[in-house]
């Protein structure tokens, strides 16, 4: 990963780690709000790939009075390089968590599964539209995937292998 400074200003924008720190603590306390054990590692890595892509966005977005398996079974299009995306925003995806737990808003237990921490972040969701949009779905992911409760369904459902 490159140093803060040598990156591109629309990549230091877009996957600023504050924002994408926000973004994961969103799903996280979703997540909680259904499973008071916590989100598994495997998962906080499919959040950032299905928020921040705005296509990927709008559908989930549309859908979120809907299953998150269904909305994936009626619009295919998700599935489309979603898993390149996933490879490529990994990086920003650890330096977001990484963020977080220097924050104290993320704790590890002891099985491995992330929660929100003690400095958590305010509930009301703020900022433009788009940041707004990204945050709602990120908490509606956390709670449909503390719904399926299985990561092996989630991550066969996205084409990826667990």
């Amino acid at each position: 990963m490159r140093q803060w400074v040598d990156r591109p200003i629309e990549i230091r924008n877009l996957f600023n780690p504050a924002f994408c720190g926000l973004v994961l603590f969103r799903a996280l306390a979703g997540f909680h709000s259904r499973d008071a054990k916590g989100m598994p590692f495997s998962l906080s890595l499919l959040v950032l790939p299905l928020c921040l892509q705005q296509s990927s966005r709008e559908i989930l977005q549309r859908g979120n009075r809907s299953y998150f398996l269904k909305v994936v079974a009626d619009h295919p299009e998700l599935l489309v390089g979603f898993c390149k995306r996933c490879t490529d925003v990994l990086p920003f995806t650890f330096e977001a968590l990484g963020l977080l737990m220097h924050l104290d808003t993320l704790v590890v237990s002891p099985d491995g599964r992330l929660l929100p921490g003690r400095a958590g972040v305010r509930k009301t969701i703020s900022g433009s539209d788009e940041s707004k949009a990204c945050q709602r779905v990120a908490a509606f992911l956390g709670k449909e995937f503390a719904q399926i409760a299985d990561r092996g369904t989630i991550y066969t459902t996205l084409g990826i292998r667990p």
